[in-house]
């Protein structure tokens, strides 16, 4: 029988609702202890200079389980 790992990452997928994502952990019997928003850059060329620009966030929740 194997068991689940005490702590879990979930990440909030691209068509899914934070509360969704919640719901996700609280199915699998986690329950949310941090979250963590990570930005995402596309690079953008203008007047031949490359430039970083932020176009999303990338949102990961750590679950505990309960």
């Amino acid at each position: 029988m194997t068991s689940k790992p005490s702590k879990k990452k979930f990440i909030v997928e691209e068509n899914e609702t934070i509360d969704d994502c919640l719901q996700r952990m609280s199915d699998e019997g986690y329950f949310p202890v941090r979250r963590t928003e990570q930005p995402i850059f596309k690079e953008e060329i203008r007047e031949s200079i490359v430039e970083h620009v932020p176009c999303g966030r990338k949102i990961v929740f750590e679950g505990k389980l309960v």
